[in-house]
Parts: C-alpha cells; structure tokens; sequence
C-alpha cells in the first residue's frame, strides 16, 4: 500500500515537472531541435516513459525496503519447534490399476504420487520432517522422521515398496494404526496424517484412538469412482462412502484426487499445524527487482536515444551565393 501510494506521488510530481519541461522546451525550440524546431515522432513520448520508469523505480524500492528479510540461521529447531508429515502409502496391487486421473490414463499409484508432489510443494519445509507408512496387508515404515525431501521423492516415485508384504487383503487401519504409533511421543498438534489409498480394504474394525500429536488428519482418494476394474475377483474403485467414513472417524478431512489436486482451502484448513509457503511474499520480492531493472533501465538510456535519435538529420542551410546561384538571370 505504502510502495503504490509513493508511486502515485511520483507520477504527479513528475508529470507536472514534464509539463514545466515541455512548456520552456518549446521557447528554444530552433536551439533544441535545430533548424526545423522539431523533434521525431517517437521523441514525444519520451515524457510519459520518463514518468512511468520512475514510478516503477519508486515502486520497486519502496516495495523491497517494505519486506521483510529472511534471515538464513545454522540453529537447528528444537523438539517442540519441528513439523511432522505421516504419509500412510496404499502400495497394494488396486493401485496400479489404470482408471486415475483426468481422461483415466494413470494408474492410481501415479496419481498419488500427483497429489503428494503437489502437497509437499506447496507447503512450507523448513521445519518439516517426513515419515511414510506403506500399507497393504499390514504396514511397515519405510522412512521416519526425515528430513531429506529427495528420500521422500524417491519413495512416492518408483520405490517398489510392495515387495515387501506377502499376498493378501488391504488393512487400510493397519496403517492408520502405524502412524498413531509413531505419532505417539510428538508434541501436542504437531503432526499431520495424510493417506492416500483407493479405499479397497476389509471392513475396519478396532479403529485405532489417534494420539494428542495429531492435529489433521487428510484423506486422499484415487481411482475411478464409478466404473472400477476387475482385479482380484472383484471390482475395484475408490470406495468414497469407505473413505468418508474413515475421515469423519478420524475427525479429518476426506477430498477426490482422482482428477483435481488438494485445493488450497483445504490446505489451509492444515497451515494450523504446516504453514502453506509464502508465494505472494516470495513473488513480490521478484517482481520489485525487475521494476527497479525496468525502471533504471529505462532512465538510462533514453537521454542516449534522444541525443543519437530524437531530430531530424539537419538539412544544410544554403549559403548566399548558392542562393543567388539559384536565381534565374
């Protein structure tokens, strides 16, 4: 607000001292501009690219002076200063299943591994640690509590972590179970649960209390929610009234991901516990330090294209005697 009311000062004041400039440039008009008294086309707009390179120089100074500055510390967060992220990871055969996504070209696992790209980006990481559960007919922990966001990437990718279990049925509260446990001894409302699954699982039962640390509970869905594929001998698809009911057990929040990424109010509704990243503080700082370049650009190098290109070529006055040359005897 400061930076835009600065600019618009600097617009009036500079278009008042150009009409001032104008007025008195026009009285030594043959001084200035030669023996025409004119100057080219394009030179008359050098007033108004004037105004507009110093407003944005004004703006961009004023702009950068406003934000604060970040400042880097080598200190590492104390136990009750970390974030923790506990992804519960359905890896069990329905989710390579080819129904996800828009147009229904992706397997389920690639569209989870979508949506956590897309969580994890657009959330703030500085003091987050991560832990991932896989789960299918049991849960194992593949990672905990790591701060090492290319370990995380590695896994969701292509980390065959399926290997791992024996042939069987989805316990999906198996690794509900899991991430309670190794939310257990985290401060109060620090942590975040996120599962992602397909919601093809045995009925739940002995739902697991979630511990004090857990402050959100997130519920990502994929596969085709309608017209599932034959795997198992059953149909499989998201099962969204499962899913739901898990969330509302959980006191979380259930989304479809089959087709769209977690919107940023539902994001918000976790920035209690994992602050979203500053996009328009981050963009800001940008933007103001190309209005400085424009703007000193700009100031720069006008009075060189109108000393070089701003008036005609001269025509060359002709003398007395070339005159009376020219008159006919």
């Amino acid at each position: 607000m400061v930076a835009a009311l600065l600019a618009g000062v600097t617009v009036l004041a500079a278009g008042l001292a150009e009409g001032l400039h104008a007025r008195r440039s026009r009285r030594i008009a043959l001084l200035a501009f030669g023996p025409s008294g004119l100057m080219r086309p394009w030179a008359h707009a050098a007033p108004l690219v004037r105004v507009a390179a110093l407003a944005l120089l004004v703006w961009g100074l004023a702009t950068l002076v406003s934000i604060a500055p970040k400042e880097a510390s080598s200190k590492e967060p104390g136990d009750k200063e970390w974030r923790h992220l506990v992804m519960v990871l359905d890896v069990s055969p329905s989710m390579k299943l080819r129904d996800a996504g828009q147009g229904r070209s992706q397997t389920r696992c690639a569209r989870a591994a979508d949506l956590l790209r897309s969580v994890l980006e657009r959330i703030h990481d500085a003091r987050l640690r991560v832990s991932i559960i896989a789960v299918y007919n049991g849960a194992k922990r593949v990672v905990t509590d790591t701060k090492d966001m290319a370990v995380v990437d590695n896994i969701i990718n292509d980390l065959p972590v399926a290997q791992a279990f024996d042939i069987g049925k989805t316990l999906l509260t198996d690794g509900v179970r899991e991430a309670a446990a190794v939310a257990q001894d985290w401060p109060r409302g620090s942590a975040t649960v996120l599962i992602v699954t397909d919601g093809d699982t045995v009925p739940d039962s002995g739902m697991p209390e979630v511990p004090a640390s857990v402050g959100q509970v997130l519920i990502l869905g994929v596969g085709d929610l309608r017209s599932g594929s034959f795997i198992d001998g059953h149909q499989s698809f998201q099962d969204a009234s499962t899913l739901r009911q898990l969330a509302a057990r959980l006191r979380g929040i259930y989304h479809d991901g089959n087709e769209t990424h977690v919107p940023t109010p539902v994001l918000s509704a976790l920035a209690r516990v994992i602050p979203l990243r500053e996009r328009a503080g981050r963009g800001m700082r940008e933007l103001a330090m190309a209005a400085i370049g424009v703007g000193a650009g700009l100031l720069a190098t006008l009075p060189v294209l109108l000393a070089i290109a701003g008036v005609p070529a001269a025509v060359p006055v002709p003398t007395v005697n070339q005159q009376r040359m020219r008159k006919p005897a």
